[in-house]
């Protein structure tokens, strides 16, 4: 486990045995923190489970169906077993019912209700028996304060074993899905507290030494340091519902728990890239489009977008003096860092911009996200952070997690769009200066 990954550990333990247990409602806002694991590009997020609360660090992912955790030693007083014939099973839409030939405890009952967890990094999944148990989310007053605890009771989640840790961060205990689904984490608990299902994740750049934040059950505000609302620079586009979902088990009739936007065109410097448009819709098998991800590092383009984008930006650094070096797999185009100006929003790079549903609602990626410091001891580089997808690619764009840091993203699923700040550095700030040590 890394050295913030412990900090936050440590800080969370102790915020449970100096502070106080409150009761939620609707109006009740969360935050937990998001810490990136440099040796993978993944993200986590720490939260409680259990009773006693243990804090309990997981993969993020957007796009997962429901929360995953490894109970090979699973200890808590409060978790209970699912039925296979209960109403939550068949609202699970669970595709099995499992028995278990060894003495009951987490994730050994009989005539329990099964899911297939999956590890998307891997693309790999199991048969494995559900429970409900507590969850505990810290709460944030005004969007500034970190209070007390709140419970979140009978939370569903999924067992596994050591077995789909593999590819994971070390230290992590699982997956937390955030996906469009009926039982992803923020879905939880609008439906337990009857709220809106609302959430906004802010994931900390590759240099921060601190914690991003995820935001539950509250549409802001949302202060970072030195005390800027982000939620006042959200500029909002459409999700898009993709009828037909990819899973490693399929889902009959199931459309997609994956956060798609309906980019339109993709301009480099305000000039349009010529390419077939038609890529950046989905068609009637699912396939094309413009999806979110945060288990996949760098933004990622079918192969003909790729090639007019990479040819596009080169010749638009070729008006600031920059020429191409040598480069680093997996990038195809760097620049010797040396020749290159540093300004406080990053390298100067040339500006790419996802236009979505209007000309004037656009996300802006300046040089910090479009971007990745390569150091070599022959010289550092910085390269294009943007990786060739494939002729024939699910998505035609996924934008990976380096594009999304320091960036506030807002996932509104009840008026059904996605909030987005662009890069919050314009601001003077920065994911990782959330205060989770306020009271």
């Amino acid at each position: 486990m890394s050295t913030l990954q412990n900090q936050i550990t440590l800080f969370i333990f102790i915020f449970i045995i100096t502070h106080t247990f409150t009761s939620i409602n609707s109006s009740t806002p969360f935050v937990a923190p998001i810490t990136r694991d440099d040796s993978t590009s993944l993200y986590t997020i720490t939260i409680l489970f259990k009773t006693p609360l243990q804090p309990t660090t997981l993969l993020l992912d957007l796009a997962g169906k429901f929360t995953w955790l490894d109970c090979t030693s699973y200890t808590s007083t409060s978790h209970r077993y699912i039925p296979c014939n209960s109403n939550l099973c068949t609202s699970l839409g669970s595709l099995a019912c499992s028995n278990c030939f060894r003495p009951s405890g987490p994730g050994c009952h009989n005539n329990s209700c099964a899911l297939f967890p999956e590890n998307p990094v891997i693309g790999n999944s199991l048969l494995a028996q559900a429970l409900v148990d507590s969850l505990g989310l810290s709460v944030v007053d005004d969007g500034r304060n970190v209070g007390d605890i709140g419970l979140v009771p009978s939370f569903v989640v999924s067992c596994s074993d050591e077995s789909l840790l593999r590819g994971l961060p070390d230290g992590v205990a699982g997956l937390v899905g955030l996906g469009r689904g009926n039982y992803s984490l923020p879905a939880q608990v609008s439906t337990v507290y009857a709220s809106p299902n609302l959430f906004a994740i802010c994931l900390p750049g590759l240099a921060s030494s601190s914690s991003g934040a995820a935001f539950f059950n509250t549409g802001g505000p949302y202060y970072f340091f030195p005390g800027v609302d982000l939620s006042s620079y959200l500029v909002y586009t459409p999700l898009i519902l993709n009828p037909i979902g990819f899973t490693v088990i399929t889902y009959s009739g199931h459309p997609s728990d994956e956060y798609f936007i309906g980019v339109t065109s993709i301009n480099i410097n305000g000039k349009p890239l010529e390419f077939n448009h038609s890529l950046l819709t989905i068609d009637e098998n699912g396939f094309g489009g413009t999806r979110l991800s945060t288990v996949t590092p760098y933004t990622t383009l079918e192969t003909t977008i790729y090639n007019a984008f990479i040819q596009a930006f080169v010749n638009e650094s070729a008006v600031l003096n920059l020429t191409i070096t040598d480069p680093v797999s997996p990038f195809e185009v760097c620049y010797a860092a040396v020749d290159v100006y540093s300004t406080l929003i990053g390298p100067a790079f040339p500006t790419v911009d996802l236009v979505m549903h209007s000309e004037d609602v656009f996300w802006r990626i300046l040089g910090a996200n479009s971007m990745v410091s390569v150091a070599r001891e022959e010289g550092d580089l910085w390269c294009l952070g943007f990786v060739d997808g494939g002729e024939t690619p699910r998505s035609s764009v996924v934008i990976g997690g380096h594009q999304m840091e320091d960036n506030l993203l807002q996932f509104d699923l009840v008026s059904m769009r996605l909030g987005f700040s662009s890069s919050v550095l314009v601001h003077g700030t920065n994911c990782a200066s959330f205060n989770f040590t306020s009271s």
